[in-house]
């Protein structure tokens, strides 16, 4: 297998417990009996081990490198990813998100690094698709938590079965990992003070981003939790929603990097960002679930693309180390995943879930004004760095 296709394979695998457990997020808000608002509140947790951890994983990856950044931490998240659906209290799930939430930042860091190294190191564009086989497996988890659901089986014990039967094989294809020299390192660019503040072409992709992963994150927490509420459908039928959004944010992937290449990044990423808020739109105004199904796979592509382009364009950032540019990136790509469903839910206590859909809007047509952003950068692969060396 080549290093292209096994990075591809652990993008897969990396988030299927965690979707397992998002199509069970009603059972443990009925469970617990919470309302909206208090959802959102314990939904919080997970952004605070977030908040806590990034600032401190760039150097982390940096360090120890994106492999074994990937191997260990296969083993601490899967090992922890089931706690929230042993929550007792609405503390207990805030809590344990936190605790996730710590383990998900730096496993995802190491993983959006090793596929930029390998990348730079093969010459090859495989930056969106691998995103889109992490979409194909979110998908994967979530139609495994829908199964579940529709068995009857709890969630306290369908996600750690989920997660117990994932770690060997993902343990086992990330130490088949290769130790590669990355661009960054053959070009031998040296990595400016670590106090410098994040440049403006950075910001302005993280910017971009933000607006994408939180709509990403609303429709993770809140799509089963929609249907459920507006439309009254069951629990199995209501996670859906996600499923359907995941599998056009993976498509939109695999042809991301084709796309790409054909158009450009600016190109593609604003005619999805067109694409987001006219299926967000539709989800808002849905007469029946069907519309609000169409709405959702129309977010779904149109959001696909948005984090592997900024990733690729972060890291050819050259005012710091790739790994410290993606984890900035990160930082502010998965506080929009983290921080939009508390605000819907906050949002819908007090009108209703419609409404609390509705103010991601704003952020999207952000991202859409963002998107010149990322015009690419020329970018240093090993092979063109050993062919200046043996030139000099």
């Amino acid at each position: 297998m080549t290093n292209q296709r096994l990075i591809m394979l652990i993008f897969f695998l990396q988030p299927i417990a965690f979707g397992a457990w998002l199509p069970r997020i009603p059972d443990v808000q009925q469970r617990l009996g919470l309302g909206p608002a208090e959802l959102a509140v314990a939904l919080l947790g997970m952004p605070l081990g977030i908040l806590l951890t990034l600032p401190f994983a760039g150097r982390f990856v940096a360090w120890i490198g994106g492999r074994a950044t990937i191997l260990y931490g296969f083993v601490v998240f899967l090992a922890l990813v089931w706690l929230p659906t042993w929550a007792s209290s609405i503390e207990g799930l805030f809590v344990t998100l936190a605790i996730v939430g710590v383990a998900l930042a730096t496993l995802e860091l190491g993983l959006n690094v090793e596929a930029d190294a390998i990348e730079k190191h093969s010459g090859q564009l495989i930056m969106s698709t691998c995103h889109g086989f992490w979409s194909l497996g979110i998908m994967t988890g979530s139609l495994i938590g829908v199964g579940f659901a529709a068995l009857r089986v709890a969630p306290e014990w369908a996600v750690p079965l989920t997660a117990a039967l994932m770690l060997p094989i993902s343990v086992f294809f990330a130490s088949k990992l290769p130790r590669l020299q990355t661009g960054e390192t053959a070009a031998a660019e040296t990595a400016p003070s670590r106090r410098r503040l994040p440049s403006l072409a950075l910001l302005g992709v993280c910017f971009f981003v933000f607006g994408i992963t939180m709509t990403e994150g609303a429709v993770a927490d809140w799509s089963a939790v929609f249907l459920r509420d507006v439309f009254g459908l069951s629990a199995a039928s209501a996670g859906f929603g996600y499923s359907i959004f995941a599998f056009m944010v993976a498509a939109g992937r695999f042809a991301g990097d084709r796309l790409k290449a054909s158009y450009g990044p600016v190109a593609v990423a604003r005619a999805c960002s067109i694409a987001s808020v006219t299926g967000l739109v539709l989800v808002v105004i849905s007469p029946a679930a069907w519309a609000a199904l169409a709405g959702f796979a129309a977010m779904g592509f149109g959001v696909s693309v948005g984090f592997p382009l900024a990733v690729t364009a972060a890291a050819d950032q050259k005012d710091r180390p790739a790994a410290a540019s993606v984890a900035i990136l990160s930082f502010i790509a998965l506080l929009g995943f983290l921080l939009g469903p508390p605000l819907i839910g906050l949002v819908a206590e007090h009108s209703d879930m419609r409404f609390g859909l509705s103010v991601l809007v704003p952020f999207l047509v952000i991202s859409l004004l963002l998107t010149g952003r990322l015009k690419p950068a020329a970018r240093v692969t090993v092979q063109d760095a050993q062919r200046a060396a043996s030139r000099a």
